[in-house]
């Protein structure tokens, strides 16, 4: 069972503690799973071990953490196949989702609220959607995204760990000034989103449904 001082996930894990605990062997498979269910059988799943009492820190953390490991554990057990688009003519795919999500943890934590020189990873003024665009089957690309995803998260939750004051602000180019209070709430709204489209390319991909 992971640590549940770890501030990687504040109690739930990351999928890497997920697949040691079994999580890779005993998800259901795809005839037994409702949609209503968790994608892996809840005495192994991670999320199930989030706090559900504490203070606005701990809670707001604490369910961003578990939309980030429903995007890990969408994309479990796939190679190649998370850059497999969705229907034509939409370039989503998983791995798109991965390198996305990297670009938009990089933004809030580093770039804005850091006000580090951070400039997108997969990304640029001239390519805007490349990161769904230039998703490719490729093992290399595949490491690379998730290589800079798990680091700027690793990063967001240093931040957070360190910043005690939840209204420290930061510059949006965009919505001009922003909190961390709204930073964090806003990531959670922005993993609900895709973790739903990760639902759709996960089914399409080998049938594999749940929460």
């Amino acid at each position: 069972m992971p640590d549940r001082s770890s501030p990687r996930f504040a109690g739930a894990g990351s999928w890497n503690d997920a697949k040691e605990a079994g999580v890779a062997d005993t998800r259901q498979t795809p005839t037994d799973t409702r949609r209503a269910e968790m994608f892996v059988a809840p005495e192994h799943d991670p999320r199930t071990r989030l706090h559900t009492t504490g203070d606005e820190r701990s809670v707001l953390t604490e369910i961003l953490a578990g939309q980030r490991a429903t995007l890990e554990l969408k994309c479990a057990g796939l190679g190649a196949e998370l850059a497999r688009r969705s229907v034509a003519p939409s370039t989503l795919s998983l791995l798109g989702l991965v390198r996305h999500l990297a670009d938009v943890e990089r933004r809030w934590f580093h770039r804005v609220l850091a006000k580090e020189d951070a400039p997108p990873l997969f990304t640029s003024e001239d390519r805007p959607d490349a990161d769904f665009d230039g998703a490719n089957t490729d093992s290399g690309s595949i490491t690379a995204a998730w290589g800079a995803w798990r680091a700027e998260v690793a990063f967001a939750e240093r931040f957070t760990i360190a910043t005690t004051d939840l209204g420290v602000t930061g510059v949006d180019l965009w919505l001009g000034e922003v909190s961390l209070r709204w930073v964090l709430a806003h990531m959670i709204e922005e993993y609900a989103r895709h973790n739903g489209h990760a639902d759709l390319l996960r089914e399409r991909i080998d049938g594999a449904v749940g929460l």
